[in-house]
């Protein structure tokens, strides 16, 4: 651990708040605008779509890779250059000239957002102890709800003041600013730790992580030939073949499974992927079950309101409640998401959707943040950067996986259909929570 002052200690945290507030409208944003940018941007139309896609899977495959080395170099220093690359990408991206060069800008501020979000825990895991980052992640969680919940909302305001090009400039300039926060804070360079490490691992797991991501994109989309989706599937096995043989040939391998090893840490990953499957699907379902074309705007507009805004008001009150029974939080939270999943098979009464979307916000903003802080709890600060993108990389994976199987199932069984997969891998999750995490956890 490094010993710096109160003062220094709140500066990372404030830099780290800034930066985490900027990935969840970079990708709400880009989404918001692919139709406008398509439309005024010379290039196939195909392209427009991979706005999205590029930074998405990117950010995937790098985001290992960025652990890793985030804790081989100054933490601080790692985490400002990713910034720096988001900022400039984003005033790039709003003076793109056509499609093609806006998606590789896309694919850069991937990378950036991957620096970011690893270079920040990889700080944050240094200088704060394992007792403090249950509260550390109350904040964390406060402000990645608030900004999940606000993005759509702060998106379509930028577009209407501004057009499409500051919905690329607004997160960058906040960018700017959580790498200014940095200026004159110590590098945090852990001297104990090798540079040698297993890169070979690291980027096959990238390429695996971000073909199976983008694949599962593309397959959610309209419209899109089989082929392609199909390909970054055979590109994914192969690049799972090829990184388990490349990883049990290493002396140090780039995946810590040391840490998956670990009963809570992977339990709780699993808990955060399947509250964020449950979130993306239910903003996606609820709006189009039968009952919802009866609401006024207004009642609609509640019921959205009551599935995100707890996240942005409650996260802090999870820390607290944390700190003496995390694990029965998570468990009953992750039951009563199920629960609810299951009565929205019997009824979609415009009364049981608000009270379905009212019991999973509450869920959500209970527990926003609190798995992430119990699961690093485990991972020794030195190894922060890769033991954060361990984590995110799962929850990452699982949220996809809970969307694109609702997806299938929905097109097949109907909207409330696509709830009852969320809530089946809750409760499958709450299982795995109760069993794995010690009942002393707190």
């Amino acid at each position: 651990m490094f010993a710096l002052s109160v003062r220094q200690r709140r500066r990372v945290l404030v830099a780290d708040l800034i930066s985490t507030a900027v990935f969840p409208l970079a990708i709400t944003g880009a989404t918001a605008v692919v139709l406008e940018v398509t439309a005024q941007l010379p290039g196939p139309d195909a392209l427009g779509p991979w706005s999205v896609l590029a930074y998405n899977g990117l950010f995937a495959a790098a985001l290992l890779l960025a652990g890793v080395s985030a804790d081989r170099a100054a933490r601080t220093r790692f985490f400002a250059v990713g910034n720096i690359v988001v900022a400039a990408t984003g005033v790039l991206s709003a003076l793109a000239p056509d499609l093609l060069s806006l998606v590789a800008l896309r694919t850069a501020a991937g990378v950036g957002a991957a620096m970011c979000a690893a270079g920040g825990s990889s700080m944050i895991l240094a200088v704060y102890p394992p007792e403090e980052r249950r509260r550390v992640y109350g904040y964390a969680g406060a402000v990645l709800g608030s900004s999940l919940a606000l993005g759509p909302v702060v998106a379509q305001a930028l577009m209407a003041i501004g057009g499409w090009p500051l919905v690329f400039v607004a997160p960058g300039a906040v960018a700017a600013l959580a790498a200014l926060a940095t200026l004159g804070l110590p590098g945090l360079r852990s001297p104990e730790v090798s540079d040698d490490f297993d890169r070979a691992g690291a980027v096959l797991f990238g390429v695996t992580i971000a073909a199976a991501v983008t694949a599962l994109g593309l397959g959610l989309g309209a419209g899109v030939p089989w082929w392609a989706p199909g390909g970054l599937v055979l590109v994914a096995v192969a690049g799972a073949i090829a990184l388990v043989r490349v990883e049990r040939r290493a002396s140090d391998p780039a995946i810590p499974l040391d840490l998956l090893r670990i009963p809570a840490y992977r339990a709780y990953a699993v808990a955060t992927g399947a509250f964020m499957g449950m979130l993306v699907v239910g903003l996606t379902v609820l709006p189009r079950l039968g009952s919802v074309q009866s609401m006024g705007s207004g009642e609609s507009a509640v019921m959205l309101s009551l599935l995100t805004v707890p996240s942005t008001v409650l996260p802090l009150v999870a820390a607290r409640l944390a700190r003496r029974s995390a694990r029965p939080l998570v468990t009953v939270a992750l039951s009563a998401c199920a629960v609810t999943a299951l009565i929205l098979q019997i009824t979609d009464h415009p009364a049981a959707l608000l009270v379905a979307a009212a019991v999973i916000g509450l869920c959500l903003g209970l527990t926003e943040g609190v798995p992430d802080g119990q699961a690093l709890t485990y991972v020794p600060y030195h190894r922060g950067g890769a033991g954060a993108a361990l984590f995110s990389t799962t929850r990452m994976s699982l949220e996809t996986l809970t969307l694109a199987a609702a997806t299938g199932i929905m097109a097949a069984l109907g909207p409330s259909s696509g709830m009852a997969v969320a809530g089946a891998v809750c409760l499958v999750a709450g299982v795995i929570v109760h069993r794995s995490v010690p009942s002393r956890d707190t």
